[in-house]
């Protein structure tokens, strides 16, 4: 004969919640992740797996997409392009259960992410950021500003060396934490077969708390440390 044993309605009740609901997300910083000139959402896509295996929800990671994927040397760092980088990262923000979020950017998304925390003054509420591949002190192959200046991504809201943007950009950190992911054998960075401005590599970022460099080129140091970079932002 089977046995019944008295079970009290509300620990039922609780046992019966318990089943088939999905486990809540961890209350960790909101993510946004934006891609580099030319790019796509899904060039993120390891980091975005890893993010996912450590708990965080969809929800929680925000990839914008920017700029014209068909004219690289058309997109700068003002006007169409700024649109959806600050609303994700407003969105970020206003959406993250611990009021903060965690930026990681590859090549002029990492520019173009700092930019937007500055003219919007969301510093505060970044606590960790992290650029890959970033030209922070400018590209060489755009020239020095205002000579030799061709196009739109190495103009005065561009990537040329002494350029208002990165003048503008120049000594500040873009969040509490900040690191960078470089190379010396970079494609894009070191195009010229120089990787440095005034001494420094183009891709650290001002008052990083670390840099990391590998030997890999310019988008292996976004899709293959998908682990570090969330090492990073936790």
């Amino acid at each position: 004969m089977r046995a019944w044993v008295a079970v009290a309605p509300g620990v039922l009740a609780g046992v019966l919640a318990g089943f088939g609901t999905p486990a809540q997300a961890a209350c960790v910083d909101s993510v946004v992740l934006v891609h580099g000139n030319a790019g796509k959402p899904s060039h993120f896509d390891n980091t975005y797996s890893e993010l996912q295996a450590r708990g965080y929800a969809p929800t929680q990671i925000f990839r914008p997409s920017w700029g014209n994927p068909l004219c690289p040397a058309c997109n700068d760092h003002s006007g169409a392009e700024e649109t959806p980088v600050k609303n994700a990262l407003v969105d970020a923000i206003a959406g993250s259960c611990t009021g903060r979020i965690d930026v990681i950017g590859h090549s002029m998304g990492v520019t173009l992410a700092a930019r937007q925390i500055d003219v919007w003054g969301l510093k505060p509420y970044v606590d960790s950021f992290v650029g890959i591949a970033g030209a922070y002190r400018g590209l060489w192959s755009c020239g020095s500003y205002p000579w030799n200046v061709w196009t739109s991504t190495c103009g005065a809201q561009g990537l040329s060396i002494g350029s208002p943007l990165l003048s503008g950009l120049a000594g500040k950190k873009p969040g509490a934490r900040a690191y960078s992911i470089k190379s010396n054998i970079d494609q894009i960075v070191c195009s010229t077969g120089v990787c440095t401005v005034g001494g420094i590599h183009s891709s650290t970022i001002p008052g990083e708390n670390a840099s990391y460099t590998f030997a890999t080129g310019h988008f292996g140091l976004l899709t293959g440390t998908a682990v570090m970079q969330a090492n990073l932002i936790q």
